[in-house]
């Protein structure tokens, strides 16, 4: 072989393990992000145009929230923000508007006081999302049922909806606490009973 066939083929197989390489490595990102964001990871492939702006959009997302000073809470804010969700179920009863929207201002304090930022809903969703994302569905699934109920049940928001926008807060309430105490009792049985 003379060195111009030789010199060819060296670059086409440097060629070849470099295009090999970066194809790994977009797959690798791709499973990465896939595993962080779960469910959320659909969600995004869902709702851009292809796979490289959805990633794309989640790493913006983590970016973001890596510059945010996320904190967790304290014990004795961890209780009394698990004290005052008692009181949101047990309203339910008597109140289940009043509940509902109780316990999305709590969320959103807890988020809060956490160090997420509290501006337009998708933003504090896409943020959430980052750290929480087996349940911020849950919180979307929420504030759609407490939407549809401030437009004084026009859509027909009945009492079983709005305790699944209960259960749905509770499942954001509890992962934003990062605390494995139930905060459940007895006193708020009819929410998990009628589940």
């Amino acid at each position: 072989m003379n060195n111009a066939v030789v010199i060819v083929l060296i670059v086409a197989l440097v060629a070849a393990i470099g295009v090999a390489v970066w194809l790994y490595m977009q797959r690798r990102r791709s499973e990465t992000l896939r595993s962080d964001f779960g469910p959320e990871y659909d969600r995004a492939l869902h709702d851009h145009p292809n796979q490289r702006a959805a990633e794309h959009e989640l790493e913006q997302r983590r970016e973001r929230v890596e510059h945010l000073n996320i904190q967790p809470l304290p014990a004795a804010e961890r209780d009394r923000f698990a004290e005052r969700w008692q009181s949101v179920q047990a309203q339910f009863v008597d109140d289940p508007n009043g509940a509902t929207r109780e316990a999305d201002h709590l969320v959103g304090e807890v988020m809060q006081t956490r160090g997420y930022p509290v501006g337009d809903f998708e933003q504090r969703a896409a943020d959430v999302s980052v750290n929480h994302p087996r349940v911020v569905e849950h919180y979307r699934a929420a504030h759609a049922i407490a939407l549809r109920n401030e437009r004084n049940n026009v859509e027909g928001v009945d009492t079983e909806e709005l305790r699944q926008a209960l259960v749905h807060y509770r499942a954001l309430f509890e992962d934003l606490l990062e605390d494995d105490t139930p905060t459940t009792d007895t006193r708020n049985s009819h929410l998990e009973a009628r589940r």
